[in-house]
């Protein structure tokens, strides 16, 4: 079988298929795992300037993760390392085996909210998640596959580190609410985990701390997902994750993606509380011990957030979309003396400078839970209500069919800046880093539009959002007459949309 070891290789992780299509050139063989391993092994000692290491493994509840994690246990102890065993380990406590447990690095086998025929690894280190250009220069080792046999077998230790991690978010909630052991007694709080990993965030942290979890679906891990997408963007997932709290009349909903680094919620109404809604919570949080901060955010999020950002004595960036971008901007911005609390991406990502600048779905949940047994069960979510939502939103892509799809993608946007920046109502938004975004004035469509190159697929991704009724059939309507006679782009998205509106 080839191996396509560039192709693996997913912004900051390594993506393939974990099973089902074994003779794809993506497909994540024992061997193929085991050479990638080798490679991080040598990569970190080479970033460390250590012989003799400890890494710690953990996987997510994937059909495949098991033996992936063999794999990777495996090849680690042939390179002399010790091994700290983890099991099902969400993503997240898989970094703070780096600060816990003083490990030199970490391996998580997932791949998020991808299907299930899907896995991968993410790797870290102390100082977090890997670079692109680190996965690349991994892949290249395990391409090589020059490795000596060091002289030493390692050694391996099992070790039940979410119980550990479960304990730590105890903590943070009992000294968050300052109420006795107990501080969640009256509270009811439904987990939908998604068959993922985050079941243990109802059993092992609100259940002990008093809170009712009756109402928690799919905490059960099943790598086959059979009832909905892991995943808080997933319509399904906030569909049935209201009607959960509104059935079990929960004080709250909370969701997770498959290894819960990411996490929306939901209120007692059954109210979704993600994507913008969600940064603003995150927001006002952020800024209560950091006043005048810079909150760092992906680049689709929209003009009514960064009102309300800067409502609450908050500065707003919108930098670009990938939660490795904005995570990244933080730190930078942190560094030069900028206070910058909070890098959030409407994913729901959200990595708090006071929390390693790690993206943690369990810490961002327990920081709203923290603010809720402060405030009351009615007035967490009324700070929301000053957030304005847009009448209309729509995001459409168009798929490049050139095989050079950046340089593709790149001419695109800048023939759509020329031909939008001469349209009547159209003014370049002057806070952005990503594509090009238009504000556009009542006559235009009452809103904005953004037009970006997709982090690593062969797409153009529109967003618009509007507050008039038509506004955003307006902005696209002219993008599609700018649109319809390329022969390098399929458009049909678009095409549907305007024809069925």
């Amino acid at each position: 079988m080839t191996v396509n070891w560039k192709g693996f290789k997913s912004g900051t992780d390594i993506r393939g298929y974990g099973c089902v299509n074994t003779d794809d050139p993506l497909y994540l063989s024992n061997d193929t795992v085991i050479r990638m391993t080798k490679g991080f092994a040598a990569w970190l000692r080479n970033k460390t300037g250590c012989e003799n290491l400890t890494v710690s493994v953990g996987h997510d509840s994937r059909v495949s993760s098991e033996r992936i994690d063999a794999a990777v246990t495996a090849a680690l102890l042939e390179e002399g390392i010790h091994v700290k065993s983890c099991g099902m380990a969400s993503t997240p406590a898989m970094f703070m085996t780096t600060v816990m447990l003083s490990c030199d690095g970490a391996v998580q086998i997932t791949a998020s909210h991808h299907p299930m025929d899907k896995n991968g690894l993410k790797f870290f280190t102390k100082d977090g998640g890997l670079e692109g250009t680190d996965i690349a220069a991994i892949l290249s080792l395990a391409e090589q596959n020059a490795f000596t046999i060091p002289n030493t077998y390692g050694s391996l230790e099992k070790v039940d580190f979410m119980k550990d991690y479960a304990a730590m978010l105890r903590g943070q909630i009992i000294d968050g609410v300052g109420t006795g052991d107990k501080p969640l007694a009256g509270y009811k709080i439904a987990v939908d985990a998604g068959n993922g990993v985050g079941g243990f965030y109802a059993s092992d942290v609100l259940e002990p701390l008093g809170a009712d979890v009756s109402g928690s679906r799919f905490l059960e891990p099943d790598g086959t997902f059979p009832n909905h997408a892991a995943n808080p963007e997933d319509k399904t997932a906030m569909r049935m994750a209201s009607e959960a709290a509104v059935e079990s009349r929960s004080d709250l909903g909370v969701v997770f993606d498959t290894d819960v680094d990411r996490a929306g919620c939901v209120d007692a109404n059954g109210t979704e509380i993600n994507r913008n809604r969600l940064v603003a919570l995150a927001s006002v949080i952020a800024l209560e011990n950091a006043p005048g901060g810079t909150i760092v955010t992906d680049s689709v999020t929209s003009d009514g957030l960064h009102d309300f950002i800067v409502s609450h004595g908050g500065k707003h960036l919108r930098f670009k979309r990938g939660y490795k971008n904005v995570i990244d901007k933080m730190i930078e911005l942190n560094a030069a003396s900028e206070t910058c609390p909070l890098a959030m991406e409407t994913s729901g990502h959200a990595a708090f400078r006071d929390n390693y600048n790690l993206d943690d779905g369990a810490y961002l949940m327990t920081q709203i839970i923290i603010r809720m047994a402060r405030m009351g069960k009615e007035k967490l979510f009324e700070m929301l209500d000053s957030l304005a939502v847009p009448l209309e939103e729509q995001e459409v892509r168009f798929r490049i069919l050139e095989s050079d799809f950046r340089k593709t993608g790149e001419q695109f946007i800048r023939d759509w800046t020329e031909y939008a920046s001469c349209a009547s109502g159209y003014t370049a938004a002057e806070d952005n880093y990503e594509g090009i975004r238009f504000s556009t004035n009542k006559d235009a469509g009452d809103g904005w539009i953004l037009a970006r190159l997709s982090v690593h697929d062969p797409v153009i991704v529109i967003n618009a959002e509007s507050n008039a009724s038509g506004g955003v059939r307006k902005m696209l309507g002219m993008l599609y007459d700018f649109s319809k006679k390329r022969e390098s782009l399929d458009i049909s998205k678009l095409t549907a949309y305007m024809e069925n509106i």
